[in-house]
C-alpha cells in the first residue's frame, strides 16, 4: 500500500513538473512573440514617420515650385505690361506726330 501511495505521489509530482515545464516554455514562446511583435510595430512606426516626413518634404517642394512659378508669371506679366504700355505710348506719339504734320500741311 505504501508503494502504491508513493508511486501515485511520484507520478503526480512528475506530471506537475512536466506541466510546469510546459507552462514555462509557453511563457517563453509568448515573450518571444511579444518581443517580435513590438519590434515589427516599431519598424512600422518608423516607416510611417519616414513616409510622413517625405510627404511633408514633397509638399514643401511643391509649394516652393508654385511660388516660383507665380513669381515668374508676375514677372512675365509685368514685362508684357511694360511692353504694351511702351507700344501704346509709341502709337500715341506716332498718331500725334501725324496729326501735327497734317495740321501744318494745311496751313
Amino acid at each position: 500500500m505504501k508503494k502504491l501511495i508513493l508511486s501515485i505521489v511520484v507520478l503526480a509530482l512528475a506530471i506537475a513538473f512536466t506541466s510546469c515545464r510546459e507552462v514555462e516554455e509557453k511563457a517563453e514562446d509568448a515573450g518571444t512573440a511579444l518581443e517580435k511583435a513590438a519590434g515589427e510595430a516599431g519598424d512600422a512606426i518608423d516607416g510611417a514617420a519616414n513616409a510622413a516626413g517625405e510627404a511633408v518634404d514633397d509638399m514643401a517642394n511643391a509649394a516652393g515650385e508654385a511660388v516660383n512659378k507665380a513669381g515668374d508669371a508676375l514677372k512675365d506679366g509685368a514685362e508684357n505690361a511694360v511692353d504694351k504700355a511702351g507700344d501704346a505710348v509709341k502709337d500715341s506719339a506716332d498718331d500725334a506726330t501725324k496729326k501735327v504734320k497734317d495740321l501744318t500741311k494745311d496751313n
